[in-house]
């Protein structure tokens, strides 16, 4: 009797084992399509997610992601895992709106449209600009910058947009109150002033950047406008 139970178990778990194998090969993942990361490389994303021994097992991603978005990845809101097929799965991702970045007791802390400390690191990632001129006692993650003029954070945001849009990187942008607004490429400033004519400012800018990079002095763009002469734009040299 007690041998037949013996069987039946070794024989039990000899077909687990064989169900077993199969399903990792069945469902071996070996296509993976990754959307929407500007922030890192399909790879990278590749790597956080389907991460671990089954991590490129497709029932094993369905059973560990469905309906279970990943919300624990520096600068992304939020991940979602879609199986395709056995062979093929689909991240989609959705990155965090960053805005730009101040420096706090040496870190980078960067916030979002609202003001809104969202990440902490100890490095400065490229294409986010370095925003100064914002007082601030404390710098908490998750809770917005207290300053005293909350609508600034959206006047960043803007101009940020509008450098990637005209593929302009700017070290860093100084806010003096709304109608005083610097950005800085090494030693050259260039006073963008308000916000008025903000994109005609931004497409001259971008078709005169080249030739002040490497220059050390001012460059306004305050009084500027595609109706307005020549003359309102000026480069004034350092002594």
């Amino acid at each position: 009797m007690e041998r037949n139970r013996l069987v039946i178990v070794a024989v039990v778990l000899s077909v687990l084992l064989i169900l077993l194998a199969v399903a990792v090969e069945y469902f071996k993942v070996e296509d993976v399509s990754v959307e929407g990361s500007g922030r890192y490389s399909a790879e990278e994303i590749e790597d956080m997610v389907m991460k671990g021994p089954l991590g490129h097992n497709s029932l094993y991603l369905l059973l560990r992601y469905k309906n279970k978005p990943i919300t624990d990845l520096p600068f992304i809101a939020r991940t979602d895992v879609t199986i395709n097929s056995p062979s093929s799965v689909t991240i989609r991702v959705y990155e965090k709106a960053i805005a730009g970045y101040v420096k706090y007791l040496g870190r980078y802390m960067y916030f979002d449209r609202d003001g809104t400390v969202v990440e902490s690191s100890t490095e400065a990632l490229p294409g986010i600009p370095y925003v100064t001129g914002l007082d601030f006692d404390e710098c908490v993650l998750s809770k917005p910058l207290p300053v005293e003029d909350a609508s600034v954070f959206k006047t960043i945001l803007s101009i940020t947009q509008l450098l990637e849009k005209y593929e302009i990187t700017a070290e860093r942008i100084y806010f003096d109150g709304p109608d005083n607004i610097t950005l800085y490429f090494g030693d050259a400033r260039v006073i963008i002033g308000s916000m008025e004519n903000i994109d005609e400012k931004m497409m001259k800018l971008k078709s005169i950047i080249s030739s002040i990079r490497g220059l050390s002095g001012e460059l306004h763009l305050e009084e500027y406008s595609v109706d307005s002469d020549e003359g309102y734009i000026t480069f004034e040299k350092d002594e």
